[in-house]
């Protein structure tokens, strides 16, 4: 089967403001590489329906919901943009595209789990992982991975499933929505300190929390992962794995001072791949986080598509 990619085009019209790192072009880097490289021809390309409003309230709370909703779309009506916090503001497409990045991480959850594709990668954005139960922050609006892992454990039945979290940043906002869901096992690393400023000490016994110091190398990052995070993969045995894939710990994004290269990213894919085969039928569902250098995100984005469609 193949690796199903989605990549809205409602998700390219929210922007946040001229030099925001957080931007369109970030999807369109993406789109250019796979195309220049011919790996976009190898994959089987979905259209992202907007995200039903009970699977967000898996994850969020009603209340967040209907406010964020409220906000929203009141932006889009005045064609304005709105301040959310001192980093992350709305425009008039921002929430269709929350809406869709959302539903493209819950569609490839349904395709991967009905056997019509073997896993998937979601090019969305706004990114998602920093969105707690009732708060956006971190240019995150709701939290689509989450979203997607809850939709996979409440509405299709699944027992067990991990998140895995790569990005720079702490992903305070997922570890807030799972914390103490023993169905859930979250294993990630992180720059520490640096934003959030969280995750140093977990807050449920179900999570794997590496805290990085800052110019931490590929092969100290590769020496964590076999000796905390494939143990722990191991035993809990997850019947899916999600992948918060945030590119910023790249050695050229400047939003972090992390050194991992494309080869790392490989390597941490294939890890990845090899518990989903022996415990999850292969069953990956991985959705874009962060990632602000365009040339490093579109070539990390590329290996880390190869190795899931076994390219």
């Amino acid at each position: 089967m193949p690796t199903a990619y989605f990549n809205p085009p409602e998700c390219r019209r929210h922007d946040m403001g001229e030099g925001h790192p957080e931007c369109p072009e970030r999807l369109a880097a993406i789109d250019d590489w796979l195309i220049a490289s011919g790996l976009s021809q190898a994959l089987e390309h979905f259209d992202a329906r907007p995200v039903d409003l009970k699977d967000v309230e898996l994850a969020h709370t009603h209340g967040y919901v209907s406010e964020i909703g409220t906000m929203l779309r009141d932006c889009a009506e005045k064609g304005e943009r709105c301040a959310v916090d001192p980093d992350t503001s709305a425009n008039a497409h921002t929430w269709s595209a929350a809406l869709h990045a959302a539903g493209a991480a819950v569609q490839a959850t349904d395709l991967v789990i009905d056997g019509r594709a073997d896993n998937a990668f979601c090019s969305v954005r706004p990114p998602g992982h920093h969105a707690t139960r009732d708060q956006s922050m971190g240019f995150c609006f709701f939290n689509n991975v989450a979203i997607a892992a809850r939709h996979a454990l409440d509405v299709r039945g699944l027992k067990r499933v991990a998140i895995v979290d790569f990005d720079v940043h702490h992903g305070n906002g997922t570890e807030d929505i799972i914390a103490g869901d023993d169905r859930v096992l979250m294993v990630s690393m992180f720059q520490h300190p640096l934003y959030p400023y969280s995750g140093a000490v977990p807050k449920g016994t179900n999570m794997v929390n590496v805290p990085l110091p800052a110019y931490t190398r590929g092969g100290e990052v590769r020496e964590i992962i076999e000796a905390m995070w494939l143990p722990a993969l191991e035993r809990f045995k997850p019947q899916m794995i999600f992948i918060s894939a945030g590119f910023d710990a790249h050695r050229d994004d400047e939003l972090g001072q992390l050194g991992l290269v494309e080869a790392d990213y490989e390597w941490i894919t294939l890890k990845l791949k090899a518990i989903a085969e022996r415990h999850a039928q292969g069953r990956i569902v991985s959705v874009l986080e962060g990632g602000y250098n365009l040339h490093a995100l579109s070539r990390s984005v590329g290996v880390h598509l190869r190795v899931l469609a076994d390219l």
